[in-house]
């Protein structure tokens, strides 16, 4: 099977996931091209598994201050280049077109009365219709990257044929080392350290795209970006401070890390994805870099790991195959394998689930 998959590389944890698919994908036999759109070229990093991918302006969100700001989106849109791009993508050759919230790969399959599979954490508004969207979001989300399936990753189901988060499997650390990892790379990194050195008892690993080299300012060590020094900082630490994207999240987790969490404002995906962890008891939201919240929430445990199956598989196994299973019950048996601790499940049934 011949694939085509277009990655949203605005954030990493799209790019994340769908490494994670990628290699699933590959041990399925599946022979798969992948573009990315939403990033500057040079910006990419740890892209080894996507083999001679290719690169589009497509469109992206600018971010100000850890603030969407809605003036500067519009002036980055390069409208005809986009209109350029989707009709000069040839999906002739490809037997499948999978987009990750990706417009260009989507609206070329719409372009050309082609099917698109799309898998992603925001295909969820599909089925759930968030309050938190409100209008703008909801024409954002119909038009931005419009697919003809969607399959949409989510923390718990809500009664809803959603499939749980794909994540790479983990080697869990024996301990602890008691170290945070700090990753808000929507937030100015002046104002991050400032926060952070309040703090001299706890040793956090600031993780920036603004910071170029390694470096130690007191209780604060600072790296630059990398996907290897992250997931093992990630790995042996006590916890996780960190914006609301959908991955990072998913992947603190399973390895059982206590999880502070900031949306970023105006991010409605962001915003939701904050009121579900609340709703859910998963983890402490804060709406801005607010000091008593992190004292708080410094003192509290670690929580038990969610045990989630290996969706990655089951996803490129139900691609190859056709898509010949219901996505009811690709559902219903990957959430049959779930398991959450005591207090989500708890939350669990006050929300009336079973």
């Amino acid at each position: 099977m011949k694939i085509l998959f277009g990655v949203q590389g605005t954030g990493n944890g799209h790019v994340s996931r769908c490494r994670t698919l990628a290699k699933a994908l590959k041990k399925e036999g599946a022979n798969v091209d992948y573009i990315f759109s939403g990033r500057d070229p040079k910006n990419y990093f740890g892209m080894e598994a996507f083999g001679d991918y290719k690169t589009f302006r497509g469109v992206t969100f600018a971010i100000v201050n850890g603030k969407i700001n809605f003036r500067k989106t519009v002036q980055r849109i390069r409208a005809f280049r986009l209109i350029k791009d989707v009709r000069e993508l040839d999906l002739s050759e490809y037997d499948c077109i999978i987009s990750d919230f990706e417009p260009v790969s989507a609206w070329a399959a719409h372009y050309q009365h082609r099917e698109c599979l799309g898998i992603s954490n925001q295909m969820i508004c599909q089925y759930l219709k968030p309050k938190e969207y409100g209008l703008i979001a909801n024409v954002i989300m119909k038009y931005y990257a419009p697919v003809t399936k969607p399959v949409g990753l989510h923390w718990f189901h809500f009664g809803h044929k959603l499939v749980p988060p794909m994540i790479d499997s983990f080697q869990l650390s024996p301990k602890e080392d008691g170290s945070i990892v700090v990753y808000l790379p929507f937030e100015g990194i002046d104002e991050v350290i400032t926060l952070l050195k309040s703090f001299q008892d706890h040793q956090f690993i600031c993780f920036h795209p603004e910071i170029k080299q390694i470096s130690q300012q007191k209780n604060i060590l600072l790296h630059p970006l990398s996907r290897d020094n992250f997931t093992q900082a990630l790995i042996n630490c006590s916890g996780i401070i960190s914006n609301t994207g959908f991955a990072l999240i998913s992947e603190a987790l399973v390895l059982g890390k206590k999880i502070l969490t900031k949306p970023v404002a105006g991010q409605f995906e962001q915003i939701y994805n904050a009121q579900c962890l609340q709703s859910l008891d998963m983890a402490t939201v804060m709406e801005n870099l607010n000091k008593i919240k992190l004292k708080n929430w410094l003192d509290l445990p670690s929580p038990k790991p969610i045990i989630y199956p290996d969706v990655a598989t089951e996803l490129a196994k139900w691609i190859v195959s056709g898509q010949k299973e219901p996505l009811l019950s690709l559902s219903e048996r990957l959430w049959k394998q779930t398991v959450f601790p005591q207090q989500v499940e708890q939350r669990i049934k006050s929300l009336g689930y079973v």
